[in-house]
């Protein structure tokens, strides 16, 4: 009985971030303006980057990649958190919640990560600057870039279909406002300790591995008395990505953390207000 039960069930439902229908529509206006500026911002930065010959370094390449990660970050909850702040039914389905699970895990991870490389491209960039070009070679770039991804998808596919596999007989409503890992898992009426250690364990590799590559990196720097100021803006983007998760466990953080990203960047690089000022003035100067 429960089985046919637990088969009748096709769609989860969030309880969201508030049940007051007036807080509901400011809290719409609110992150709609930072969905609009963390895309507005990242896809920005990109261009910025694909049009300045300046900018064609591995450097900017992450960058870039790290861009792009927000957008698909922010992406993957912000849309269906929109709608369901002025809708009545908070529902998804469960196809739906798994690929949104899936691709959320998935660039969360690859952030993470390429948080950590873009660390490791500082290092060289500083402490070698005569061998930065032949270390940081174009099939590196492009390797590194390659195992954060497949990571990203490896790690995030295995949590989703473990995850998939447990039965939701007791209840369907989501505390949350997306398809997190552990709100799928405290709401599972299946045994759900060894999915909880998998995804702790997971967790804490992926974020280890980011925290001790960029303490590390920071640590040679300033061990060699090198210009840490460069590395301003990259440290606060790891302070954010990895800080406010401690204090906010996921909720707020994956719409706000993405917008900030091309924020600081473009304020702390002189090469990126260099790059925007020149756009703005050939777009002046065409007209």
């Amino acid at each position: 009985m429960t089985a046919q039960n637990c088969s009748v069930a096709t769609d989860f439902t969030f309880l969201g971030l508030s049940d007051r229908r007036h807080l509901q529509q400011e809290l719409f206006v609110l992150f709609l303006l930072v969905y609009g500026i963390t895309v507005v911002a990242s896809v920005g930065m990109i261009l910025l980057i694909k049009v300045d010959p300046r900018l064609h370094t591995p450097m900017y390449h992450f960058l870039s990649n790290l861009s792009f990660c927000d957008v698909c970050y922010s992406s993957a909850v912000s849309p269906k958190m929109l709608a369901d702040l002025l809708s009545e039914h908070k529902r998804i389905p469960f196809d739906l919640c798994a690929m949104q699970m899936y691709f959320w895990g998935t660039f969360a991870d690859v952030e993470c990560l390429m948080l950590a490389v873009m660390a490791y491209d500082h290092y060289v960039a500083i402490c070698n600057p005569l061998l930065y070009t032949v270390s940081m070679s174009r099939r590196l770039c492009t390797q590194l870039i390659s195992v954060v991804y497949v990571e990203g998808l490896v790690d995030s596919a295995i949590h989703t279909c473990c995850t998939f596999c447990l039965s939701f007989c007791s209840s369907d409503a989501i505390n949350h406002f997306f398809c997190d890992f552990r709100a799928l898992l405290a709401l599972s009426s299946s045994d759900t300790p060894i999915n909880g250690i998998m995804l702790f364990i997971s967790s804490s590799c992926v974020m280890g591995t980011s925290i001790i590559t960029v303490l590390l990196s920071y640590s040679y720097i300033i061990g060699r008395c090198k210009a840490f100021s460069m590395c301003a803006s990259h440290l606060t983007a790891v302070a954010i990505f990895h800080g406010l998760p401690l204090f906010m466990y996921f909720r707020p953080s994956s719409i706000v953390i993405p917008m900030l990203n091309p924020l600081i960047y473009s304020l702390r690089n002189k090469d990126v207000k260099v790059a925007i000022k020149k756009v703005i003035s050939t777009k002046l100067c065409s007209e």
